[in-house]
């Protein structure tokens, strides 16, 4: 992921739902620590802190689904996705709502 999608993300302030701030604070996040964090817990992080979670997240999860998150359109259209996916369910877990937004337009988005 690209910094124009991380500005992307932080622009529509969904990137981050999280647990909590100890955990953005770690020097090394770990995926089993990132995963239980809720989009009402992201909401709370400072911006840096979110984007670099809910980056951490979307990387885990296009590498699991063989796709790459591009700059540009696609990009803010997918962090469209999460943002409204966590306004909807601001306790659904961050991890969900990305990997649904990722399976949703898995179609379009260019494979590894």
């Amino acid at each position: 992921m690209t910094s124009r999608t991380l500005a992307a993300l932080a622009a529509l302030g969904i990137l981050a739902a999280g647990a909590s701030a100890a955990i953005a604070q770690t020097a090394s996040l770990t995926f089993d620590r990132a995963a239980y964090v809720t989009c009402r817990e992201a909401h709370i992080l400072p911006s840096d802190q979110r984007i670099a979670l809910a980056v951490f997240l979307a990387d885990h999860v296009a590498r699991h689904r063989g796709v790459t998150i591009p700059d540009g359109e696609m990009g803010a259209q997918l962090a469209s996705l999460v943002r409204g996916g966590c306004t909807l369910s601001p306790d659904a877990y961050l991890f969900s709502v990305i990997d649904r937004a990722v399976a949703v337009e898995s179609r379009r988005l260019p494979k590894r």
